[in-house]
């Protein structure tokens, strides 16, 4: 059988998690803005996109193995490092939204 899927392995559920987790970090990235990175003092976008797709293509050329691959625990800790260091700070300043747009402050906070 090609697409043979061992379900009741943990390792597949973790290794599939992990892909996710790339896939959606790898996405984020693509549709934040230029200069919310520059803004935000982060490294630029391209270096972003870049790491972030090569964690992803590594992962699925030669299999992401969350016990002994290396390359697979490299490309998931930068995915971890842009979804809680370089996202957050995007956000704040594109008010949640990529493109940037208009914010939910009234004169003495958020509403």
């Amino acid at each position: 059988m090609i697409l043979y899927v061992d379900l009741l392995n943990p390792f597949w559920w973790i290794a599939t998690a992990i892909i996710c987790f790339k896939v959606f970090a790898l996405g984020d990235a693509v549709f934040r803005r230029e200069d919310a990175y520059r803004a935000a003092d982060k490294k630029t976008k391209g270096f972003w996109v870049i790491i972030l797709a090569l964690a992803l293509v590594c992962d699925l050329v030669f299999g992401a193995n969350p016990v002994t691959g290396l390359l697979t625990l490299a490309g998931l800790v930068a995915a971890i490092v842009y979804v809680v260091d370089v996202r957050p700070a995007i956000k704040l300043l594109t008010d949640g939204r990529g493109r940037g747009g208009r914010s939910n402050q009234g004169p003495y906070g958020p509403w």
